[in-house]
């Protein structure tokens, strides 16, 4: 039987909503790909609030059988060297029990349509060198790393805790 997944556009404040995006990013959360730990209380509790008030915010759930299965969260940016919006996909969960069945392609697909709206430039996103699952997933939608030529090597995400 052929099920149909359907991606909707997160409202920050609606309930449904709201739970829902709490429940998929938690399930990503837990997974080894995601730290291997659950959302703080506090995180859950205030994090739809939050993204509500962040400029260029914006989030997907995938939903099958009425149930959520996957979620994209994205924030916009700006690319200096295009002059225009870019969006970074931050976060993009699929329940495993779901992988495999085009429902990161379909999140995907929905940034892309959205980010095309807004003229941005680019889509980004980061992803751990040991999930090779979906680095694959992302080279079938069209990513590639990035490198501005052969001398200067491949871009390196890094970061510094505050």
């Amino acid at each position: 039987m052929q099920r149909n997944i359907v991606v909707k556009k997160v409202n920050y404040l609606d309930p449904t909503d709201r739970l829902a995006l709490i429940s998929v990013l938690d399930m990503y959360a837990r997974d080894p790909m995601g730290g291997g730990e659950p959302l703080p209380d506090e995180v859950k509790a205030r994090l739809c609030d939050d993204l509500a008030r962040v400029p260029g915010a914006v989030s997907w759930l995938a939903w099958l059988d009425q149930q959520p299965v996957g979620l994209l969260n994205a924030l916009q940016g700006y690319s200096s060297f295009k002059a225009r919006p870019l969006m970074n996909v931050h976060d993009i969960a699929v329940d495993p029990a779901e992988r495999g069945k085009g429902i990161g392609q379909a999140l995907l697909k929905a940034l892309e349509e959205h980010a095309e709206q807004l003229g941005c430039c680019k889509l980004t996103l980061e992803v751990l060198s040991g999930n090779s699952v979906a680095q694959q997933s992302y080279a079938r939608f069209g990513f590639e790393q990035y490198a501005l030529s052969a001398l200067t090597g491949q871009a390196l995400f890094m970061q510094k805790w505050l």
